[in-house]
């Protein structure tokens, strides 16, 4: 996604991510809601799906990054944060311009 299109879209999913886990959080707390998920098998392929996904999404990033510092503390964000975390990142990176849809993934500053 390049530009405006793409600043909307991560600006949607951060917004949308902050709603939900504080409606979750507000019903009950992560590891309440651990204890009782974990038994659930398609829980726990669900949330190796979701880890799987943050860690070549961080990939990427360290990729983007320079410093060794960047490279930990991305991958601390988006370990601990998940999508709020990848939201925030694009929407740094994401170049104000028009393109090719592709073209802003490419050409994100570094």
């Amino acid at each position: 996604m390049t530009g405006t299109p793409g600043r909307i879209w991560f600006g949607f999913v951060l917004v949308a991510m902050l709603v939900l886990t504080t409606v979750a959080s507000l019903d009950r707390g992560v590891f309440v809601a651990l204890d009782e998920l974990w038994p659930d098998p398609w829980f726990r392929a669900t949330l190796a799906d979701a880890y799987f996904a943050f860690l070549t999404v961080w990939l990427w990033i360290a990729s983007r990054e320079r410093t060794v510092a960047a490279k930990a503390a991305w991958l601390v964000a988006v370990l601990c944060l998940g999508s709020i975390a990848i939201a925030i990142y694009m929407l740094i990176r994401v170049r104000p311009s028009s393109g090719d849809g592709m073209a802003a993934v490419r050409g994100l500053r570094p």
